[in-house]
Protein backbone atom coordinates (compact mmCIF):
# COMPACT_ATOMS: atom_id res chain seq x y z
CA UNK A 1 0.00 0.00 0.00
CA UNK A 2 1.19 3.44 -1.11
CA UNK A 3 1.88 5.72 2.10
CA UNK A 4 0.73 9.37 0.41
CA UNK A 5 1.29 12.58 2.11
CA UNK A 6 -1.06 14.91 1.03
CA UNK A 7 0.44 18.46 1.96
CA UNK A 8 -2.44 20.79 1.87
CA UNK A 9 -4.34 23.79 3.85
CA UNK A 10 -6.93 22.05 6.12
CA UNK A 11 -10.62 23.11 6.28
CA UNK A 12 -9.74 26.04 8.84
CA UNK A 13 -8.81 28.07 5.15
CA UNK A 14 -11.97 27.57 3.61
CA UNK A 15 -10.91 27.79 0.00
CA UNK A 16 -10.34 25.40 -3.32
CA UNK A 17 -6.89 23.79 -1.90
CA UNK A 18 -8.60 23.14 1.35
CA UNK A 19 -12.15 21.34 0.11
CA UNK A 20 -9.90 19.08 -2.44
CA UNK A 21 -7.63 18.47 -0.31
CA UNK A 22 -9.86 16.97 2.08
CA UNK A 23 -12.00 15.20 -0.25
CA UNK A 24 -9.22 13.44 -1.68
CA UNK A 25 -8.38 12.34 2.13
CA UNK A 26 -11.98 10.97 2.26
CA UNK A 27 -11.89 9.21 -0.95
CA UNK A 28 -8.61 7.55 0.19
CA UNK A 29 -9.91 6.30 3.27
CA UNK A 30 -10.11 2.49 3.48
CA UNK A 31 -8.59 2.29 0.17
CA UNK A 32 -6.77 -1.15 -0.82
CA UNK A 33 -3.70 0.73 -2.79
CA UNK A 34 -2.92 4.08 -0.94
CA UNK A 35 -3.28 5.52 2.72
CA UNK A 36 -3.31 9.14 2.16
CA UNK A 37 -2.34 11.47 5.46
CA UNK A 38 -2.86 15.03 5.86
CA UNK A 39 0.43 17.11 6.82
CA UNK A 40 -1.39 20.84 6.98
CA UNK A 41 0.50 23.67 5.61
CA UNK A 42 -1.52 25.96 8.80
CA UNK A 43 -0.74 23.84 11.54
CA UNK A 44 -1.83 25.09 15.01
CA UNK A 45 1.45 26.40 17.02
CA UNK A 46 2.27 25.11 20.68
CA UNK A 47 0.13 26.50 23.12
CA UNK A 48 2.03 29.16 24.32
CA UNK A 49 2.08 30.36 21.12
CA UNK A 50 -1.77 31.00 20.92
CA UNK A 51 -2.09 34.63 21.35
CA UNK A 52 0.75 34.76 18.50
CA UNK A 53 -1.48 33.46 15.99
CA UNK A 54 -3.33 36.68 16.03
CA UNK A 55 -1.09 39.28 14.64
CA UNK A 56 -0.70 39.30 11.72
CA UNK A 57 3.13 38.72 10.68
CA UNK A 58 3.92 37.24 13.52
CA UNK A 59 0.93 34.60 12.79
CA UNK A 60 3.14 33.95 9.50
CA UNK A 61 6.34 33.22 11.50
CA UNK A 62 4.54 31.10 14.15
CA UNK A 63 2.92 29.06 11.50
CA UNK A 64 6.73 28.53 9.63
CA UNK A 65 8.37 27.58 12.23
CA UNK A 66 5.84 24.77 13.60
CA UNK A 67 5.54 23.72 9.82
CA UNK A 68 8.83 23.39 8.98
CA UNK A 69 10.06 20.97 11.37
CA UNK A 70 6.84 19.19 11.02
CA UNK A 71 7.18 18.67 6.95
CA UNK A 72 11.25 16.91 7.92
CA UNK A 73 9.13 14.17 10.63
CA UNK A 74 5.79 13.68 8.51
CA UNK A 75 6.83 13.03 5.02
CA UNK A 76 10.41 10.55 6.23
CA UNK A 77 6.98 8.23 6.37
CA UNK A 78 6.15 9.02 3.07
CA UNK A 79 6.25 6.89 -0.10
CA UNK A 80 5.09 10.03 -2.22
CA UNK A 81 4.55 13.73 -1.89
CA UNK A 82 1.49 15.29 -2.96
CA UNK A 83 1.81 19.18 -2.66
CA UNK A 84 -1.18 21.07 -3.30
CA UNK A 85 0.03 24.84 -4.36
CA UNK A 86 -1.59 28.52 -4.97
CA UNK A 87 0.84 31.20 -6.29
CA UNK A 88 2.58 34.41 -5.70
CA UNK A 89 3.83 34.36 -1.80
CA UNK A 90 1.55 31.21 -0.44
CA UNK A 91 4.12 29.24 -3.41
CA UNK A 92 6.82 30.34 -1.44
CA UNK A 93 5.81 29.82 2.06
CA UNK A 94 4.15 26.27 1.82
CA UNK A 95 4.71 24.37 -1.02
CA UNK A 96 8.59 25.11 -1.65
CA UNK A 97 9.45 24.23 1.91
CA UNK A 98 7.48 20.72 1.13
CA UNK A 99 9.39 20.14 -2.62
CA UNK A 100 12.94 21.47 -0.50
CA UNK A 101 12.00 18.85 2.39
CA UNK A 102 11.25 16.01 0.26
CA UNK A 103 13.64 16.21 -2.17
CA UNK A 104 16.59 16.17 0.92
CA UNK A 105 14.65 12.95 2.13
CA UNK A 106 14.40 11.48 -1.81
CA UNK A 107 10.63 11.35 -1.87
CA UNK A 108 9.18 11.88 -4.54
CA UNK A 109 6.96 14.49 -5.37
CA UNK A 110 3.55 15.03 -7.50
CA UNK A 111 3.40 18.64 -7.43
CA UNK A 112 -0.57 19.62 -7.75
CA UNK A 113 -0.99 23.31 -8.89
CA UNK A 114 -4.44 25.00 -8.73
CA UNK A 115 -4.25 29.17 -9.30
CA UNK A 116 -5.87 31.28 -12.02
CA UNK A 117 -3.29 33.60 -11.40
CA UNK A 118 -0.42 31.17 -12.99
CA UNK A 119 0.60 33.09 -16.33
CA UNK A 120 1.32 35.75 -14.09
CA UNK A 121 3.44 33.87 -11.41
CA UNK A 122 5.04 32.25 -13.15
CA UNK A 123 5.87 34.83 -16.04
CA UNK A 124 7.65 36.74 -12.59
CA UNK A 125 9.16 33.98 -10.45
CA UNK A 126 12.38 32.05 -11.60
CA UNK A 127 11.84 30.41 -8.20
CA UNK A 128 8.35 28.57 -9.36
CA UNK A 129 9.59 27.85 -12.75
CA UNK A 130 12.40 26.04 -11.12
CA UNK A 131 10.55 23.94 -8.71
CA UNK A 132 8.05 23.24 -11.45
CA UNK A 133 10.63 22.03 -13.62
CA UNK A 134 12.56 19.77 -10.78
CA UNK A 135 8.91 17.91 -9.39
CA UNK A 136 8.74 14.36 -10.28
CA UNK A 137 4.87 15.35 -11.98
CA UNK A 138 3.03 18.20 -12.37
CA UNK A 139 -0.87 17.68 -11.97
CA UNK A 140 -3.20 20.78 -12.73
CA UNK A 141 -6.78 20.17 -12.64
CA UNK A 142 -7.92 22.32 -16.28
CA UNK A 143 -6.45 22.40 -19.75
CA UNK A 144 -6.23 26.52 -19.15
CA UNK A 145 -3.18 25.09 -17.12
CA UNK A 146 -1.69 22.62 -19.28
CA UNK A 147 -1.57 25.67 -21.96
CA UNK A 148 -0.41 27.97 -19.72
CA UNK A 149 2.46 25.81 -18.32
CA UNK A 150 3.20 25.19 -22.04
CA UNK A 151 4.04 28.77 -22.57
CA UNK A 152 7.03 28.21 -19.99
CA UNK A 153 7.98 24.64 -21.12
CA UNK A 154 6.63 22.64 -18.31
CA UNK A 155 4.74 19.88 -18.72
CA UNK A 156 1.23 18.88 -16.54
CA UNK A 157 -0.93 15.97 -16.33
CA UNK A 158 -4.49 16.97 -15.99
CA UNK A 159 -6.33 15.31 -12.76
CA UNK A 160 -9.65 17.01 -12.65
CA UNK A 161 -11.61 17.69 -9.26
CA UNK A 162 -14.07 16.05 -7.46
CA UNK A 163 -17.24 16.58 -7.05
CA UNK A 164 -19.41 14.45 -3.95
CA UNK A 165 -22.69 13.64 -5.91
CA UNK A 166 -23.93 12.66 -2.82
CA UNK A 167 -23.69 15.68 -0.99
CA UNK A 168 -24.86 17.48 -3.72
CA UNK A 169 -28.22 16.59 -4.54
CA UNK A 170 -29.86 17.23 -7.98
CA UNK A 171 -33.22 18.95 -8.12
CA UNK A 172 -34.99 19.90 -11.32
CA UNK A 173 -36.50 23.11 -11.29
CA UNK A 174 -39.15 23.30 -14.30
CA UNK A 175 -39.59 26.85 -12.74
CA UNK A 176 -37.22 29.18 -11.74
CA UNK A 177 -37.73 32.06 -8.98
CA UNK A 178 -35.18 35.02 -9.24
CA UNK A 179 -32.81 33.69 -6.15
CA UNK A 180 -29.46 34.01 -6.95
CA UNK A 181 -26.43 32.59 -5.36
CA UNK A 182 -22.49 32.92 -5.62
CA UNK A 183 -20.05 31.13 -3.37
CA UNK A 184 -16.88 32.77 -4.15
CA UNK A 185 -14.87 34.44 -1.48
CA UNK A 186 -14.37 38.28 -1.25
CA UNK A 187 -10.99 38.37 -3.14
CA UNK A 188 -10.36 40.56 -5.70
CA UNK A 189 -9.59 38.28 -8.44
CA UNK A 190 -13.43 37.29 -8.01
CA UNK A 191 -14.53 40.32 -9.04
CA UNK A 192 -18.12 40.37 -7.12
CA UNK A 193 -18.41 44.06 -7.40
CA UNK A 194 -19.09 42.91 -10.76
CA UNK A 195 -21.98 40.42 -9.38
CA UNK A 196 -23.31 43.68 -7.40
CA UNK A 197 -23.35 45.78 -10.92
CA UNK A 198 -25.51 42.70 -12.68
CA UNK A 199 -27.41 42.12 -9.57
CA UNK A 200 -28.94 46.03 -9.71
CA UNK A 201 -29.82 45.68 -13.45
CA UNK A 202 -31.39 41.95 -12.56
CA UNK A 203 -33.78 44.16 -10.09
CA UNK A 204 -34.74 46.52 -12.25
CA UNK A 205 -36.17 44.31 -14.43
CA UNK A 206 -37.30 41.78 -11.15
CA UNK A 207 -37.73 43.55 -7.53
CA UNK A 208 -38.42 40.41 -6.54
CA UNK A 209 -35.06 38.84 -7.21
CA UNK A 210 -32.25 37.85 -4.08
CA UNK A 211 -28.94 37.98 -3.92
CA UNK A 212 -27.38 35.39 -1.53
CA UNK A 213 -23.36 36.13 -1.35
CA UNK A 214 -21.37 33.02 0.30
CA UNK A 215 -17.79 33.84 1.44
CA UNK A 216 -15.37 35.90 3.23
CA UNK A 217 -12.54 38.03 2.88
CA UNK A 218 -10.33 41.32 2.37
CA UNK A 219 -13.05 42.95 0.11
CA UNK A 220 -15.65 42.28 2.47
CA UNK A 221 -16.68 46.16 3.95
CA UNK A 222 -15.88 47.70 0.70
CA UNK A 223 -18.93 45.31 -0.78
CA UNK A 224 -21.24 46.16 1.86
CA UNK A 225 -20.58 49.85 1.00
CA UNK A 226 -20.93 49.42 -2.91
CA UNK A 227 -24.43 46.95 -2.36
CA UNK A 228 -25.66 50.46 -0.01
CA UNK A 229 -24.19 52.51 -2.86
CA UNK A 230 -26.14 50.89 -5.96
CA UNK A 231 -29.01 50.72 -3.39
CA UNK A 232 -29.90 47.28 -3.47
CA UNK A 233 -32.15 45.55 -1.49
CA UNK A 234 -32.84 41.51 -0.67
CA UNK A 235 -28.95 41.21 -0.93
CA UNK A 236 -27.31 38.99 2.08
CA UNK A 237 -24.08 38.38 3.18
CA UNK A 238 -23.97 34.98 4.44
CA UNK A 239 -20.65 34.92 5.23
CA UNK A 240 -18.28 31.56 5.39
CA UNK A 241 -19.86 28.56 5.30
CA UNK A 242 -18.44 25.00 5.90
CA UNK A 243 -17.96 22.61 2.96
CA UNK A 244 -20.73 20.16 4.89
CA UNK A 245 -23.24 22.70 5.08
CA UNK A 246 -23.09 24.42 1.42
CA UNK A 247 -24.97 22.12 -0.61
CA UNK A 248 -28.23 23.33 1.87
CA UNK A 249 -27.60 27.05 0.29
CA UNK A 250 -27.50 25.78 -2.87
CA UNK A 251 -30.93 23.70 -2.27
CA UNK A 252 -32.82 26.84 -1.65
CA UNK A 253 -31.29 28.93 -4.62
CA UNK A 254 -32.77 28.57 -8.66
CA UNK A 255 -29.19 30.04 -10.49
CA UNK A 256 -25.70 30.17 -10.06
CA UNK A 257 -23.84 32.99 -10.88
CA UNK A 258 -20.07 34.30 -10.47
CA UNK A 259 -17.80 36.58 -11.93
CA UNK A 260 -14.30 36.57 -11.38
CA UNK A 261 -11.60 38.30 -13.55
CA UNK A 262 -8.85 35.15 -12.86
CA UNK A 263 -10.17 31.34 -12.11
CA UNK A 264 -8.89 28.57 -13.11
CA UNK A 265 -11.30 25.43 -12.86
CA UNK A 266 -13.74 26.12 -10.03
CA UNK A 267 -15.51 23.53 -8.09
CA UNK A 268 -18.40 25.77 -7.20
CA UNK A 269 -19.35 25.38 -10.66
CA UNK A 270 -18.78 21.88 -10.54
CA UNK A 271 -21.08 21.91 -7.13
CA UNK A 272 -24.33 23.70 -8.91
CA UNK A 273 -24.20 21.49 -11.44
CA UNK A 274 -24.78 18.03 -8.81
CA UNK A 275 -27.43 20.74 -7.63
CA UNK A 276 -29.10 21.78 -10.38
CA UNK A 277 -28.64 25.21 -10.97
CA UNK A 278 -28.25 26.71 -14.04
CA UNK A 279 -24.74 28.94 -13.97
CA UNK A 280 -24.11 32.20 -15.27
CA UNK A 281 -20.23 33.02 -15.39
CA UNK A 282 -17.45 35.09 -17.06
CA UNK A 283 -15.12 33.42 -19.36
CA UNK A 284 -12.60 34.06 -17.29
CA UNK A 285 -9.09 31.51 -17.19
CA UNK A 286 -10.17 27.82 -17.29
CA UNK A 287 -14.21 28.26 -17.12
CA UNK A 288 -14.46 27.67 -20.40
CA UNK A 289 -13.28 24.48 -20.28
CA UNK A 290 -15.92 22.97 -17.71
CA UNK A 291 -18.58 25.22 -19.12
CA UNK A 292 -19.58 25.55 -22.61
CA UNK A 293 -22.09 28.59 -23.43
CA UNK A 294 -25.34 27.54 -24.33
CA UNK A 295 -24.78 24.03 -23.73
CA UNK A 296 -23.75 23.59 -19.70
CA UNK A 297 -24.50 27.12 -18.61
CA UNK A 298 -24.09 30.90 -20.17
CA UNK A 299 -20.79 33.16 -20.20
CA UNK A 300 -20.15 36.73 -20.64
CA UNK A 301 -17.01 38.19 -20.81
CA UNK A 302 -14.84 39.39 -17.66
CA UNK A 303 -16.83 42.62 -16.20
CA UNK A 304 -19.56 42.69 -18.13
CA UNK A 305 -22.46 43.12 -15.53
CA UNK A 306 -24.33 44.00 -18.62
CA UNK A 307 -23.99 40.41 -20.12
CA UNK A 308 -24.26 38.97 -17.10
CA UNK A 309 -27.45 40.49 -16.27
CA UNK A 310 -29.26 39.74 -19.63
CA UNK A 311 -28.07 35.98 -19.20
CA UNK A 312 -29.48 35.60 -15.96
CA UNK A 313 -32.62 37.64 -17.53
CA UNK A 314 -32.83 35.07 -20.31
CA UNK A 315 -32.88 31.89 -18.09
CA UNK A 316 -35.37 33.60 -15.90
CA UNK A 317 -37.42 34.10 -19.19
CA UNK A 318 -37.05 30.52 -20.25
CA UNK A 319 -37.17 27.95 -17.92
CA UNK A 320 -36.96 25.33 -20.52
CA UNK A 321 -34.20 26.59 -21.77
CA UNK A 322 -32.23 26.59 -18.33
CA UNK A 323 -33.27 23.31 -17.39
CA UNK A 324 -31.94 21.98 -20.74
CA UNK A 325 -28.23 23.58 -18.91
CA UNK A 326 -29.19 22.29 -15.86
CA UNK A 327 -29.32 18.64 -17.40
CA UNK A 328 -26.23 19.02 -19.26
CA UNK A 329 -24.46 20.08 -16.06
CA UNK A 330 -25.37 17.05 -14.41
CA UNK A 331 -23.94 14.97 -17.02
CA UNK A 332 -20.70 16.84 -17.18
CA UNK A 333 -20.33 15.86 -13.26
CA UNK A 334 -19.79 12.19 -14.39
CA UNK A 335 -15.92 13.12 -15.48
CA UNK A 336 -15.03 14.56 -12.12
CA UNK A 337 -16.64 11.72 -9.75
CA UNK A 338 -14.18 10.23 -7.60
CA UNK A 339 -15.10 7.02 -9.89
CA UNK A 340 -13.60 9.00 -12.45
CA UNK A 341 -10.76 10.02 -11.11
CA UNK A 342 -9.23 7.83 -8.35
CA UNK A 343 -7.39 5.76 -11.13
CA UNK A 344 -6.14 8.52 -12.68
CA UNK A 345 -4.60 9.72 -9.19
CA UNK A 346 -3.47 6.12 -8.22
CA UNK A 347 -1.70 5.75 -11.84
CA UNK A 348 0.03 9.04 -11.18
CA UNK A 349 1.26 7.75 -7.23
CA UNK A 350 2.74 4.80 -8.67
CA UNK A 351 4.78 6.27 -11.82
CA UNK A 352 6.66 8.89 -9.60
CA UNK A 353 6.95 5.83 -6.56
CA UNK A 354 8.98 3.82 -9.44
CA UNK A 355 11.23 5.93 -10.05
CA UNK A 356 11.92 7.41 -6.35
CA UNK A 357 15.39 7.88 -5.06
CA UNK A 358 16.22 10.94 -7.18
CA UNK A 359 19.26 13.34 -6.20
CA UNK A 360 17.81 16.57 -4.36
CA UNK A 361 18.95 18.24 -7.71
CA UNK A 362 16.99 21.92 -6.72
CA UNK A 363 18.36 22.56 -3.06
CA UNK A 364 20.49 25.48 -2.91
CA UNK A 365 19.51 26.93 -6.66
CA UNK A 366 16.16 28.19 -6.24
CA UNK A 367 17.13 31.73 -5.69
CA UNK A 368 18.47 32.95 -8.91
CA UNK A 369 19.49 36.55 -9.01
CA UNK A 370 16.59 39.39 -9.78
CA UNK A 371 13.90 36.74 -8.67
CA UNK A 372 11.01 39.21 -8.21
CA UNK A 373 9.54 39.60 -4.57
CA UNK A 374 5.86 38.24 -4.30
CA UNK A 375 3.39 39.69 -2.52
CA UNK A 376 0.73 38.52 -0.97
CA UNK A 377 2.02 37.33 1.99
CA UNK A 378 0.05 36.96 5.17
CA UNK A 379 -1.52 32.84 5.71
Amino acid sequence: MLQVAIVAPTLEILGGQAVQADRLLQAWRDDPDVHAFLVPVNPRPPRPFDAATRVKYLRTLVTEATYLPRLLRDLAHADVVHVFSASYSSFLLAPLPAVLAAKLLRRPVVFNYRSGEAPDHLRRSAIARRVLSAVDANVVPSRFLVSVFARFGLGATIVPNVVDLQRFRYRERTSLAPRIISTRNFDQLYNIPCTLRAFRRIQERRPDASLTLVGGGSEEAALRRLAEDLRLRRVTFAGRVAPGEIASLYAVHDIYVQTPSIDNMPVSVLEAYASGLPVVSTDAGGVPAILTHGIHGLLAPVDDDEGIAANVLRLLDDPPFALALARAGLAECDAYTWDAVRGQWLAIYRGVASHAGAPAGIVGTLAPAGDAVEPRADR
